[in-house]
């Protein structure tokens, strides 16, 4: 059994009943959601918190480490920490932010628990992985979306400042697509389709770019400490950003928004790293 369904804690304080709503809205917000977060690592609270933000009501959040409950009542102070089978009674969109190893056993058990609910909406953060893995909530009626920030998070507000401009791999059946880059977007970010099929490659593309720029750094950062460089990270930081920046303007192709060139014109920099 997955880790966090073997989550008991209660809320401290009591919750209203649960309403059932159809996943599109609520009768006195059009377009709001209630979402629920299953997994308050570094990238789930700050989704979590970005949703809120563009006035989406949190139900609830899964927490189980001692250190995701703390991040949960730092970034989500007003949310309670819930077992998951409540989050999901209780929301219309969840948002499954969890390790890639985690995702697609917690999506069956879920299933086979009978958790997930006819239209709501399913939305995972893993970069490999297209709305395949969601099969088992999609099977029992469930809306599947997959949606990746491609960006490094530290798990802090910090990240929500970095969010607007940031680019959201999305990847959802035709129908559905437009939700997910309307979510994108109302946290901010660029939604830039990737298709199913294209998912595993686009993951090797983050896992690449995430892997290699920490060595490099770590690598060279250790040779400069190695002959008495103080605080070598200082010195190598805008040697490393221009390096970047540059490398990445001779990839600057494609389409863009209407009138835009280049990702700059855009008025979004293709952010480092890879977020799941």
């Amino acid at each position: 059994m997955h880790p966090l369904l073997r989550s008991n804690r209660r809320p401290d304080h009591p919750l209203p009943a649960p309403t059932r709503r159809s996943p599109d809205m609520s009768a006195d917000r059009p377009g709001r959601l209630g979402v629920g977060t299953i997994g308050a690592g570094r990238v789930g609270a700050v989704l979590a918190s970005a949703l809120a933000g563009a006035g989406h009501a949190l139900t609830g959040i899964a927490a189980v480490s001692d250190e995701s409950r703390e991040r949960a009542a730092t970034m989500l102070p007003s949310v309670p920490v819930l077992p998951i089978p409540e989050i999901i009674e209780r929301s219309e969109l969840v948002l499954l932010a969890v390790p890639e190893a985690e995702l697609g056993p917690l999506v069956a058990g879920l299933a086979e628990a009978g958790a997930w609910q006819p239209g709501q909406l399913v939305l995972h953060t893993v970069a490999r992985f297209g709305t395949g893995v969601l099969d088992p909530a999609r099977l029992a009626g469930a809306i599947p979306l997959a949606v990746h920030p491609a960006m490094s998070f530290t798990g802090t507000s910090i990240d929500l400042a970095r969010l607007p401009g940031t680019w959201f791999a999305v990847t959802a059946p035709a129908p559905v697509l437009p939700i997910g880059q309307a979510l994108v977007v109302e946290m901010g970010g660029e939604p830039v389709i990737v298709a199913e099929r294209d998912r595993a490659a686009y993951g090797e593309a983050i896992d690449t770019a995430v892997s290699f720029s920490s060595a490099i750094v770590d690598q060279a950062s250790g040779i400069l400490d190695g002959i008495g460089v103080a605080r070598p990270g200082a010195v190598l930081a805008p040697l490393v950003r221009s390096a970047v920046e540059n490398a990445l303007a001779r990839h600057d192709r494609g389409a863009y928004a209407e009138g835009a060139d280049t990702i700059d014109e855009a008025d979004s920099d293709w952010p480092l790293g890879g977020g799941a």
